[in-house]
């Protein structure tokens, strides 16, 4: 199985096309399924040996990592690798919408069959059953097959109803109400139409026979000599007899033939697409019982992977439909509980482990299901047990052989073992013996024993003593008076640059103001696993639950890939809640993808444009809410006429003053004053945004907490957060982190790759520093990591007083921002042996 467990699926499908050695290669169910490439990367699994990808279905769920993937092929090699993408026809609406920010889009060919999206599929309504098959390949190597899945219709139209006693069964009166369909179309097609998203693909993938073995006795028999004509043979040509005047045929001198492996992957998301399943006419001559006169046609299925959830699989009708295939293997790759306690990433869980035992103030326990929970999700999706036999669940990397025929079967051996924690800690203290001692000292620190004034920490063992002189204490600012724990906590869930890696995910920072909501600043892909990962399974869905709103930096991919899954999730998880659409607030090429994606499925979102919550925007804003105004009241005068980040002239000016799509004017004060509602109720005086200098539109961010009162009646200044996005220094970001409590600014590149930085309009560690001594921020996180510093980046600590090294998963209390450089020397002492830059290539796509 390609690809981790529980909760996602990628939809991708894959035969290793390997004339010695066949094994067919499915996804499981991805924590993300944008986990994908960082799976392979750290199993070594080249994504350059991908040629084509078959999505099961098109929605966030099933294709949320593909736009990573393509960017990253297109990246491989000097002109880039292409790729065919085969999909149901809703494909086309993914496909324009990564048109928007993906600029090697030709390099993807796209390839769907089946009924366009929202025409009356009439076959289908007058049958009541889908039975179109499609054949994308069919080569030497492979046979693969696509059977269309669509929800079985169940309603009928308001027009169709009036007057008439049919009932809402999807079982009884189908054909009945495709006549009145056919009859009434033009009155009212609604009900039948297809929607985006309704279309599920099962495919079918077949091997070519295996020849029955020569036998050179009969060949001899025959009058043959040995030499050519008996590879002739063995190909399947007949051949005239050296010694007899006859011809001499393949089957003359073969055994018999033994039918090709087959494997069928099946995703039917819903019961209405099990309804249609179990009727499709395709898929009978796979059947072991097919009925009399399809005896003939009788192919043997070898394994049935099941990519559907388990509360369809464990449905007593699905499990007899599963039986049809006889003495099949099942592989259940749905939602399969047992899988959701395994670290998918493995090194990246090694290393939050190391973490969390050394400081989990600041790195806290994976948030796991506990056992209790685990076992009462399996007793609601359990199996009935006279369908059992045959099904196992699906693991990371299990293979289903399919050449040689000898190996025909299942094989674990690639299976990772699942390392303990207690194993991970054991090997740690094995290897660096002085943690253990700097584990202890750190919680003394942290909980206010035995710190020195001066900061250093002192660390006894082994004769090893850390000693960081420059670390002296800065006087707390004011904000952070009173502060507890139940304030606000920042998570970086992601801290690499460019594509995910194994070690560090893609930008994504929760702000977690806890009974307030929290909010989302850039969502690359991936995003949602992370925030499983911190949180737990039902941690996470509280999490997108109480999302106020999510702000997007700049449109390259890194940034936002993940927030249609995000949105997605929300959407689903609030179903039956009253709510509102939830805020994303970005520039104005991300609405382009956003309105492109809204075509495929629905959202539940707004947009505002990043220049709309500018701190002059909102000035206008607020000295024009109680009037009638335009739009272009709400944008500032050095907007309109194009901002002066720019040099006069130059591409980046041009870019910024393009015009973008149109905005409803009327929709952009509602919606300025619905999020100052938002900020308000969640305990925030502003959230800003402000240009920087990366690629057109591309902006940075600060979050400011509203002043409190404390219990003397004094007056508490609100904190601040100030978050860079992608960068170079520049006056705008200094200026907007003028008195920052913390300032989250990239690091892209280490101190000696100045010229790199400055081409591709990044900051160096360094830099990052000055910016955040210049504004005279408290403290300073540095992130979005090239990934060249797989572990830990290259720094020079003579400038670190202030600041620290963010990971994936760090969680930042304020109440512990005191605190946070002085966890620098412990981290060096646990990285000791990789503070070195590893030599390995990265793809020069946008970062």
């Amino acid at each position: 199985m390609l690809g981790p467990s529980s909760s996602e699926v990628l939809g991708q499908s894959r035969i290793s096309r390997k004339y010695t050695k066949t094994y067919f290669v499915a996804p499981k169910k991805l924590l993300s399924a944008q986990g994908l490439q960082r799976f392979c990367t750290e199993h070594k699994i080249k994504l350059s040996k991908i040629d084509h990808i078959f999505l099961s279905r098109v929605c966030s769920e099933t294709a949320g990592g593909l736009p990573g993937l393509l960017l990253t092929l297109a990246g491989m090699g000097e002109e880039g690798m292409s790729v065919n993408l085969w999909g149901p026809s809703d494909l086309k609406y993914l496909v324009d919408a990564m048109k928007s920010f993906i600029p090697n889009a030709a390099m993807v060919h796209a390839r769907s069959f089946g009924p366009t999206v929202g025409s009356v599929d009439v076959s289908t309504a007058s049958s009541g059953t889908s039975d179109d098959l499609y054949v994308p390949i069919n080569d030497e190597v492979v046979k693969i097959s696509a059977v269309l899945l669509r929800p079985r219709y169940s309603k009928v139209s308001d027009t169709t109803k009036e007057g008439s006693s049919e009932l809402d069964d999807p079982l009884v009166g189908v054909n009945h109400l495709a006549e009145n369909l056919l009859v009434r179309r033009m009155h009212s097609t609604a009900e039948f139409a297809l929607k985006p998203g309704d279309l599920s693909v099962v495919y079918i993938c077949e091997l070519p026979e295996i020849k029955g073995k020569f036998d050179p006795k009969k060949a001899a028999a025959l009058g043959l000599r040995p030499g050519p004509k008996y590879r002739e043979l063995q190909l399947g040509n007949s051949v005239q007899s050296d010694r007899q005047d006859i011809m001499v045929h393949p089957s003359d001198v073969l055994g018999p033939s033994v039918p090709g492996p087959i494997v069928l992957v099946v995703d039917c998301p819903t019961p209405s697409h099990l309804q249609e399943l179990s009727s499709i006419h395709s898929l009978t001559p796979y059947y072991s019982y097919p009925s009399e006169e399809s005896k003939e046609m009788c192919k043997k299925v070898d394994c049935v992977i099941h990519l559907s959830s388990a509360s369809v699989t464990c449905s007593t009708e699905y499990q007899q439909w599963m039986s049809r295939f006889g003495e099949a293997q099942h592989i259940m790759a749905g939602h399969q509980p047992k899988n959701i306690e395994i670290p998918i990433l493995k090194s990246s869980a090694r290393i939050a482990s190391r973490l969390n035992y050394l400081c989990p103030q600041f790195f806290p326990a994976p948030g796991f299901w506990s056992l209790p929970q685990l076992k009462r999700l399996s007793s609601v999706s359990k199996i009935p047990s006279e369908f059992s036999s045959c099904q196992v669940t699906a693991e990371n990397l299990l293979k289903f052989h399919l050449r040689p025929y000898a190996q025909l079967g299942l094989d674990r051996s690639g299976i990772p073992e699942i390392t303990s924690r207690p194993k991970i800690i054991e090997e740690l203290i094995s290897e660096i013996p002085e943690i253990l001692d700097a584990s202890e000292h750190i919680t003394q620190m942290l909980h206010g024993n035995n710190v020195t004034n001066g900061g250093s920490a002192t660390m006894q063992a082994n004769k090893v003593m850390i000693e960081e002189p420059w670390l002296h204490e800065t006087a707390l600012p004011s904000c952070l008076e009173g502060v507890t724990r139940e304030d606000v906590e920042i998570v970086l869930l992601g801290t690499g640059s460019s594509q995910p890696s194994k070690y560090r995910n893609v930008s994504s920072i929760f702000v977690n103001l806890f009974s307030k909501g929290s909010i989302l600043l850039d969502c690359g892909e991936g995003t949602l696993g992370q925030l499983k990962r911190r949180f737990g399974i039902e941690g996470a869905d509280e999490a997108v639950k109480d999302l106020r709103c999510i702000w997007i930096s700049h449109i390259h991919a890194d940034h936002h890939t993940g927030l249609a899954r995000i949105l997605a999730l929300r959407r689903d998880l609030l179903n039956e809640t009253p709510h509102e659409p939830l805020i994303v607030v970005g520039p104005r090429q991300l609405k382009r993808f956003l309105d492109a994606y809204q075509k495929l499925e629905d959202l539940d979102m707004q947009f505002l444009d990043c220049r709309h919550t500018t701190e002059a925007s909102l000035k206008t804003f607020e000295s024009n809410e109680d009037k009638d105004v335009s739009e272009s009241a709400c944008v500032p005068s050095d907007q309109k006429n194009g901002s002066t980040l720019f040099a006069k002239g130059s591409r980046m000016e041009s870019y910024w003053k393009r015009p973008g799509s149109p905005v409803d004017s009327a929709a952009v004060f509602p919606l300025l004053k619905t999020l100052k509602e938002i900020l308000r109720d969640a305990g925030l005086e502003a959230l800003i945004s402000f240009p920087v200098i990366h690629c057109p539109q591309a902006y940075g961010a600060v979050l400011k907490a509203a002043d409190r009162t404390n219990s003397t009646g004094k007056k508490i200044p609100g904190w601040k957060i100030v978050y860079s996005g992608d960068t170079r220094p520049c006056p705008e970001l200094v200026e907007a982190s003028r008195g920052a409590t913390v300032l989250i600014h990239e690091a892209t590149f280490e101190d000696g790759m100045v010229e790199e930085a400055i081409a591709r309009n990044h900051s160096t560690t360094q830099e990052a520093i000055e910016v955040g001594d210049s504004a005279g921020a408290y403290r300073i996180i540095l992130t979005h990591f090239s990934q060249r510093y797989p572990k830990i980046p290259v720094f020079d600590e003579t400038h670190m007083h202030k600041t620290c090294i963010a990971f994936d998963m760090m969680s930042v209390n304020l109440a512990d921002l005191p605190m946070l450089p002085r966890v620098l020397p412990y981290l060096k002492l646990l990285f000791r042996d990789e503070m070195i830059a590893d030599d390995i290539d990265v793809a020069t796509v946008a970062i």
